[in-house]
């Protein structure tokens, strides 16, 4: 958390204005400061401030997990991990150091007088600033919506990996954004066992499954992302999971119970009688 749709809906409101804040591309860089510095990836602390000073916002993307902000030289990149947030508000009075909350690890302020306000209470969130960003997302895997994706590319990825497929599909070298809640609902919709081994999948199951993947990620970005916990707001995805936090609950395909076990140190919930053990 947050997973893709989550990160999708950030991105969307920092693109486009929303979540309570204004838009950022084509702001200028007025000043930044790290106020946690292990949150900084890379550069130096004073290499960052030194760079980052007087470049414009170009736009706002996403790979992956990651917020990608291409600036006049540089791209500034955020990964949100497990409890990160940005907030865009406007600075108070007293300068865009003031008023700033308990677990807020890096601040940019822009010359209008915004401020993008990093805010990560378990400290696992990450920044950078480089020159290209391949030097930092140049591992992930392919998007799930990108059109080289096909049916039969993602097959040949599967079968090749000889994996369980609940620690394949987070891995994102294999597939970028996916993470434990959309993973559940896909493998769900699938009615595919968490622990099946990708090499055993037939061609008309990583079809099903490639667009299981691509159903519920749309459906969270279109319903914001899942809001579960203190950290994202504004989803509610959360209303309409198929079996992720649904332990003991009916499925709502066969009424049976929902079953938790862990897998690859991840709380795993599935279905035993529409995703049967192989």
């Amino acid at each position: 958390m947050p997973e893709l749709p989550e990160v999708e809906t950030i991105v969307c409101a920092l693109r486009e204005g929303g979540r309570g804040g204004d838009a950022l591309p084509g702001q200028r860089v007025g000043g930044a400061c790290i106020l946690w510095p292990r949150a900084l990836q890379s550069p130096a602390v004073d290499d960052f401030a030194r760079r980052i000073v007087g470049q414009s916002v170009r736009g706002v993307e996403r790979r992956g997990k990651y917020i990608l902000l291409p600036l006049t030289s540089d791209t500034l990149l955020l990964h949100l991990r497990m409890s990160g947030d940005l907030r865009v508000e406007r600075s108070p009075e007293g300068g865009p150091l003031e008023g700033l909350q308990p677990h807020d690890r890096a601040l940019f302020w822009f010359e209008d007088g915004l401020r993008l306000v990093f805010n990560d209470p378990r400290k696992f969130g990450r920044v950078w600033l480089t020159a290209d960003p391949q030097d930092v997302v140049g591992e992930l895997g392919p998007e799930p919506f990108s059109p080289t994706l096909t049916v039969q590319s993602f097959y040949q990825r599967l079968v090749s990996k000889k994996r369980q497929l609940k620690p394949l599909l987070l891995d994102q070298t294999f597939l970028a954004g996916l993470g434990n809640i959309y993973t559940d609902g896909a493998l769900h919709m699938a009615r595919l066992h968490p622990l099946m081994a990708s090499d055993r999948l037939t061609v008309g199951q990583a079809e099903v499954l490639l667009n299981a993947i691509r159903w519920v990620l749309e459906e969270g970005i279109r319903r914001n992302g899942a809001s579960i916990d203190w950290v994202y707001r504004g989803g509610d995805f959360q209303n309409y999971f198929r079996v992720y936090q649904r332990t003991g609950k009916a499925c709502p395909v066969c009424g049976h119970a929902v079953q938790r076990m862990v897998v690859g140190q991840r709380g795993t919930h599935y279905c035993p009688v529409c995703q049967p053990a192989v």
